[in-house]
C-alpha cells in the first residue's frame, strides 16, 4: 500500500478494513508464529485484497487446509467477489469449489473445457 501514496491514515484504514473482512480485526496486532495455519492464509487473502485488484488469483489456496478451515476460504472468496466486486480465479483440486463459483472450468486432456450449468 506504501506504493500508492497515499497517506498513512488512509493505509491504515484499509488495513483494518480487509482484516475484518477476512475475520482477523482482533489479531491485527498478532506475529505471524501466533497465527494458525488458516489464520495465516487468509492474512495472505488480506494482503491480495488491500490495493483493491480488479483481479485475484489464487493458486491451491485450500491446498494445506483441512476441510473445515478449507471451506471458510471458499466462503470468503465468494464474499469478496460479492463485496469488493473483484474477480477471483482459483486453480484447485479441491472440487468443493465450484459450488462457490459463477464459472466452473476443467482441465481435460490439456484443454481448459466450461463445465456444464
Amino acid at each position: 500500500l506504501r506504493l500508492t501514496k497515499a497517506p498513512r491514515s488512509k493505509r491504515q484504514e484499509r488495513v483494518e478494513q480487509v482484516l475484518q473482512l477476512v475475520g482477523l480485526g482482533k489479531w491485527m496486532d498478532h506475529r505471524p508464529h501466533e497465527l494458525s495455519g488458516g489464520q495465516q492464509q487468509r492474512v495472505a487473502i488480506a494482503r491480495a485484497l488491500a490495493p483493491r485488484p480488479a483481479v485475484i488469483l489464487a493458486d491451491e489456496p485450500t491446498g494445506e487446509l483441512d476441510s473445515a478451515t478449507g471451506q471458510q476460504i471458499l466462503v470468503l472468496f465468494r464474499q469478496i467477489a460479492d463485496v469488493e466486486k473483484a474477480t477471483i480465479l482459483i486453480a484447485t483440486h479441491d472440487l468443493a469449489a465450484d459450488t462457490f463459483a459463477d464459472e466452473v472450468f476443467h482441465l481435460a486432456d490439456g484443454r481448459l473445457v466450461k463445465r456444464d450449468a
